[in-house]
């Protein structure tokens, strides 16, 4: 049987990040698949200013370190 993770998915509309955390997706690997969108990879290491956002909830995510 498998459990779920605690935090839930989507709750906030920014997140810092840091590279220890790559590859970076949304919902991120610590939150429920189950009741959000589907998974989406953001290359948040290539941006320029390191900040992604995601087409499908519009979470922002920026990369801290």
């Amino acid at each position: 049987m498998t459990t779920t993770n605690a935090t839930p998915a989507n709750a906030q509309k920014r997140y810092t990040v840091r590279r220890s955390d790559l590859p970076l997706s949304c919902p991120t690997a610590e939150m429920a698949l189950w009741n959000s969108h589907p998974r989406v990879y953001l290359p948040i290491q290539d941006e320029p200013d390191h900040k992604a956002r995601c087409p499908y909830c519009g979470a922002e995510y920026e990369l801290v370190d």
